[in-house]
């Protein structure tokens, strides 16, 4: 290989949401990170994890409360 021309590959930490961390190498400097890993995702871990992302949840309860209500005032 041609010296001078490639990125330099670095040892980098991929950390996880649940607190799991991995060391890896990567042309990325520093630590990445991530919301679900193997040891928290739930196609591996075979139980149903709730990710909710910026509370969606619950402003989607919100709006069908709230257009349930407008329904029944007609």
């Amino acid at each position: 290989m041609k010296d001078g021309i490639h990125p330099p590959y670095n040892e980098v930490v991929i950390r996880c949401a649940c607190g799991e961390e991995c060391k890896t190498h990567s042309t990325r400097s520093g630590v990445i990170r991530v919301d679900v890993c193997s040891k928290c995702h739930p196609f591996f871990t075979g139980k149903q994890k709730f990710v909710d992302s910026g509370g969606r949840v619950d402003k989607f309860r919100k709006r069908m409360d709230a257009a349930r209500q407008h329904q029944q005032q007609r």
